[in-house]
């Protein structure tokens, strides 16, 4: 074997034993070590030359961008899950036809679905989609980051929070805490705008927390505007605190008047 590949299977062993104990800084330094290392490839995206060691270069490249991935959810850290997944794209696309199915690639598209939908990036997701083969689309991965999509623009909010208990993969975990917020979000600031108030028990039961506990809790870390007093949430403050933008009138009127008479010129 090629010299520089046995010392790159050599460090990701070392990545992959440092992964099983969840020595993430050791992980993270490793990792740094083997993408340099990886540049040395020649039979690598975007080059793909043919060398005698093609596929196992590949096959090895491919394995330590998917742990990267993985190691981009278990630290938190999204801008390095949205870089890792685009170095490993090419390899379940343009490298396809050398390399044999990871058992990966589907959690791990799913995993990236799950993201654009957790950063509102819908476009993005449904772009994704659209590059999926119709049996991808039937992968157990691909169907719960669809249903969630549908769920989610359907105002089925119940619905999104409860998938948090099946999800296909553990991974998946991070970023359904980070939908439930974004979906708990989304209900308080209707609520506040609809409401004057609402009973502690109201409240709960439409943000669906399982106890007042978790309600006081948000209430405190995310909208500390709000009051709790006398059994009842009241939003009145947070509305009498939020500015009141004045819409220029004379200034909408004016420029009517204008493209009007604009009009009458060119006609």
């Amino acid at each position: 074997m090629d010299p520089k590949l046995t010392e790159v299977s050599q460090v990701f062993d070392r990545f992959k034993a440092a992964f099983v104990r969840n020595d993430l800084d050791t992980c993270t330094k490793l990792l740094s070590q083997l993408k340099v290392s990886l540049t040395g490839f020649k039979s690598l995206p975007p080059l793909f030359e043919n060398t005698p060691n093609a596929v196992h270069e590949l096959s090895l490249a491919r394995d330590i961008y998917e742990h990267a991935v993985v190691l981009s959810v278990k630290i938190e850290d999204q801008d390095a899950f949205e870089r890792d997944f685009f170095q490993l794209k090419p390899y379940y696309t343009d490298a396809r036809g050398r390399l044999s199915p990871s058992p990966q690639e589907y959690p791990i598209l799913g995993l990236n679905l799950l993201r654009l939908l957790v950063q509102n990036r819908i476009a993005e997701f449904h772009t994704e989609l659209e590059l999926l083969s119709p049996s991808a689309l039937e992968n157990a991965c691909i169907r719960h980051a669809i249903e969630l999509e549908q769920s989610f623009m359907e105002g089925a909010y119940n619905r999104v929070l409860s998938a948090r208990q099946t999800v296909p993969h553990e991974t998946y975990v991070y970023f359904m805490d980070l939908l439930a917020k974004t979906v708990r979000d989304e209900i308080a600031g209707c609520s506040e705008k609809a409401y004057d108030s609402l009973s502690v028990e109201d409240a709960r039961q439409m943000l669906l927390f399982s106890s007042d506990q978790e309600l006081l809790e948000y209430i405190r870390e995310d909208h500390p505007e709000w009051e709790v007093k006398n059994g009842l949430v009241v939003f009145q403050r947070a509305k009498e605190s939020a500015p009141c933008k004045e819409i220029p009138s004379l200034q909408l009127i004016n420029q009517t008047l204008s493209y009007a008479r604009e009009l009458e010129r060119i006609v």
